[in-house]
């Protein structure tokens, strides 16, 4: 069996009396594109940390890359075969984009010819070959998230981390660093991804734990997840917050009860999960004529609200 890239067994790290990671074990294998999901302070970017080298280990096992990263002495090994795109935007804004990648390149040994050809080959990649020569500033949001993904691939890393790499970015952005993302697991680049889009999770990973107060609470597939802790589509019904209209709501929610497997409400928001979505549909149209009315399918936010009592981004 081929070793995992990363394998975490009672992984821990405090700051004073504060346990953000709490005795965690997880395995990411070679090529997988793994997500770590959870709301802020979740513990999933101080795990991240940790799998970067940029925090020691509090306490248990990391192995990295064949490497254990609790003893410390590895970390040079670690990071020269590992590269990371952080959620912050921090290139140089007076440099080129050829130029930021030209010097960060020194730091994985590249010389002079190999620098530049390594960064001709990456703008490439990320389809920034016609903006080379522009300043960092003169980037849009979506190409600058594109370059950090091109220096983070300058040392040719075992090993790609990227820290929420679509925040702020618009959904064609989005779109298109997605097909980026894509095209490295089509090369066996192994991804670690965090992010709060649902659909990106969805989208991109292979597996994924969903983190919460510093524990993993669920992990798995994204479709297993969703079958495994949800119905298959959720109805939602938008319902009036007066105080009549709340009233008699309670008395629908007790007939739409018997359709649904179970169901919450949240202000304004009724939601039941249901397998049967247009039957559900079709008899709340019938007793809630005025109220809006969406079938959907279930995802990975539904998991994460019956598990934990609230959405991923509070």
């Amino acid at each position: 069996m081929t070793e995992p890239a990363v394998k975490a067994v009672n992984l821990r790290k405090s700051y004073g009396d504060f346990v953000a990671v709490d005795g965690i074990d997880f395995e990411i294998q070679r090529g997988e594109c793994f997500g770590f999901l959870g709301p802020n302070g979740a513990g999933k970017t101080t795990t991240m940390r940790m799998i970067y080298r940029a925090s020691p280990v509090g306490s248990g096992s990391l192995l990295i890359l064949g490497h254990e990263a609790a003893q410390g002495h590895s970390d040079r090994a670690i990071k020269g075969r590992i590269g990371v795109v952080p959620q912050e935007d921090n290139l140089d804004t007076e440099l080129t984009l050829r130029e930021n990648l030209q010097v960060f390149a020194r730091f994985y040994g590249l010389n002079k010819s190999q620098a530049a050809a390594r960064t001709d080959e990456l703008l490439e990649f990320v389809q920034l070959r016609e903006k080379a020569d522009a300043k960092a500033f003169q980037l849009s949001g979506g190409m600058k998230r594109r370059a950090l993904i091109a220096r983070g691939l300058l040392g040719d890393p075992e090993l790609l981390v990227l820290d929420e790499p679509t925040t702020g970015l618009d959904p064609q952005a989005r779109i298109n660093l997605w097909d980026r993302l894509r095209d490295l697991k089509r090369k066996n680049a192994t991804l670690i991804l965090t992010t709060h889009y649902m659909d990106e999770a969805e989208q991109l990973c292979d597996r994924l734990v969903i983190m919460d107060k510093g524990k993993i609470v669920a992990q798995g597939a994204p479709k297993a997840l969703i079958r495994e802790h949800v119905s298959s589509h959720v109805v939602e019904i938008g319902v009036s917050t007066q105080t009549g209209a709340r009233s008699a709501s309670e008395g629908v929610i007790g007939e739409l009860t018997t359709l649904a497997k179970r169901h919450e409400q949240h202000h304004d928001r009724l939601l039941l999960y249901v397998d049967n979505g247009e039957e559900v549909v079709t008899r709340a149209a019938q007793l809630l004529p005025d109220a809006e009315t969406l079938l959907r399918r279930s995802t990975l936010e539904d998991v994460f609200l019956k598990i934990t009592g609230r959405g991923l981004i509070e």
